[in-house]
């Protein structure tokens, strides 16, 4: 499910602070050396687009706040807004966000970092890694001038094209395809700096819930649903829990959702009349363990979403 949600447009959100020099991300004279990773420092960011079919454009810029995570073999990468950060939690849609790796600059994905580069990087390499729940092979299609592009590809059809980019210090852009050549995720750089000063978030994420209910015309309806909280499998407890709500009414139809915890206590509730809409509605929930109980009314043409993941977060000032 998370490797499916991506992306929304907030630059005043994620331009907060200082913009710093930009530059040369790799911290190295030689930025056409493509034999070993860039060597980050704390403070180094670069601000990104993200873009899908199925959720609004997002930018974003991501920063180094730790050179010493994991004993001492990886990075930290956070993000300059809170809200930001508590959306890509819930939506998974940047896997590069988290720990990455001295040696190769991978990203970690079901607790084990996924080799999307390997140095040195020369054309005609090749090796394995999984992303986005998926298994990929890719190839290293040329390497010269401190830029390698690479072309990745499942076999289902789905393929990953991208490029790293000895100057900046790490991908230039990035595209996920699907078997039916719908681009599922584009992730390009706009720029890149090494000085940023303010707070970064970083929000350790686990999926709780993830449903949608189209009624699509159909008899009223009203669905009983329910799931447990507990925490996170090697984290312990969340601090909150995050969702994300969609909501579309068509002329004539209504909905409702309500959610309550295990003291019966609603911990959200909506309604919608005729023609109503609410889209990419993200908030809180206060983190008890237990179960919710989900309520979801429906009539005529209408469609609800709800995703709820639960958050540790940790908040650096730089």
């Amino acid at each position: 499910m998370r490797a499916q949600m991506l992306v929304f447009l907030f630059l005043g959100a994620s331009l907060a602070g200082c913009l710093g020099s930009t530059g040369s991300g790799s911290g190295s004279e030689d930025t056409s050396d493509l034999s070993q990773p860039a060597n980050w420092s704390v403070g180094q960011w670069w601000l990104y687009t993200f873009s899908t079919p199925e959720w609004e454009d997002d930018s974003a810029r991501l920063v180094v706040t730790e050179t010493d995570a994991e004993e001492g073999t990886a990075y930290m990468l956070g993000i300059t807004s809170q809200r930001e950060a508590r959306r890509h939690a819930v939506l998974n849609h940047n896997p590069f966000l988290g720990r990455i790796t001295h040696d190769n600059l991978s990203a970690y994905e079901n607790g084990a970092p996924q080799s999307v580069l390997q140095f040195p990087l020369v054309k005609g390499a090749s090796w394995s890694f999984t992303l986005f729940a998926q298994e990929w092979t890719t190839i290293v299609t040329n390497a010269m001038d401190g830029v390698a592009t690479l072309e990745a590809s499942t076999t289902d059809g789905q393929s990953l094209d991208y490029v790293y980019s000895g100057s900046m210090g790490f991908f230039s852009d990035l595209v996920w395809t699907s078997s039916e050549n719908q681009v599922l995720l584009q992730m390009t750089a706009v720029t890149t700096g090494l000085d940023y000063k303010g707070n970064v978030w970083f929000v350790q994420a686990g999926d709780i819930f993830s449903k949608e209910w189209d009624n699509n015309g159909g008899p009223d309806a009203e669905i009983e649903d329910s799931f447990f909280v507990s925490g996170h499998p090697s984290a312990g407890d969340y601090d909150e829990m995050i969702y994300w709500l969609d909501a579309a009414m068509g002329t004539g139809s209504t909905g409702s959702l309500t959610l309550r915890d295990h003291f019966s206590t609603s911990a959200l509730t909506r309604q919608w009349g005729s023609g109503a809409e609410e889209n990419g509605n993200l908030g809180t929930i206060p983190y008890p363990s237990g179960e919710y109980t989900l309520t979801i009314t429906q009539t005529g043409d209408s469609y609800i979403r709800f995703f709820v993941a639960g958050g540790i977060t940790t908040t650096w000032t730089l």
